[in-house]
């Protein structure tokens, strides 16, 4: 009796063992992307995010940012901001290091936040308390991109393109 309850705990355990490996495997419906530049004053820029698709849906109705609400800027962890060197954000500074990048959009304007607690899922644990800098931008209105994307250029411009919104701001 002994032995068969031994062996019906070492089953389980690889049935556990498999599955949770199978969905570790599993492909993200919002891919993991990131881009990484040098900008004018030598830091290392790096913005690691995951890229939802629109497919047919409306931000602010059908998929996040709503309006006024802290968004964890993409999908799955919240994005992470990390600069190698002290960086000017709209000339405001901030501190090398690594951040959770959230967005608060409020119409033609948003609200960066580079919050000191990076390694997080969402924004469900974000906490104001742990705001290291927000940066007050506008909101222009582009072609629509399907997949949420950041880029940013040798200049320290940097762009959040995501259906017909682009967030430009500036790395110093």
């Amino acid at each position: 009796m002994k032995n068969l309850f031994t062996l019906a705990l070492v089953a389980a355990g690889m049935f556990i063992t498999t599955g949770t490996i199978a969905q570790s495997n599993k492909k993200r419906v919002s891919p993991p992307a990131e881009v990484t530049q040098t900008v004018k004053n030598g830091a290392v820029v790096t913005i690691k995010y995951s890229q939802p698709s629109l497919k047919g849906r409306t931000i602010g109705t059908d998929v996040e940012p709503m309006a006024g609400k802290v968004w964890r800027t993409g999908a799955n962890e919240a994005t992470v901001f990390e600069t190698s060197k002290d960086i000017k954000v709209n000339g405001m500074k901030l501190p090398a290091g690594k951040y959770a990048l959230f967005t608060i959009f409020n119409g033609k304007e948003a609200t960066l936040i580079f919050n000191k607690v990076w390694n997080q899922w969402g924004s469900e644990g974000y906490n104001e308390g742990q705001d290291q800098l927000r940066v007050n931008t506008k909101v222009l209105s582009g072609d629509v991109t399907e997949k949420m994307t950041f880029t940013i250029d040798e200049t320290g411009k940097a762009d959040l393109k995501w259906g017909d919104k682009d967030v430009v701001f500036y790395i110093d």
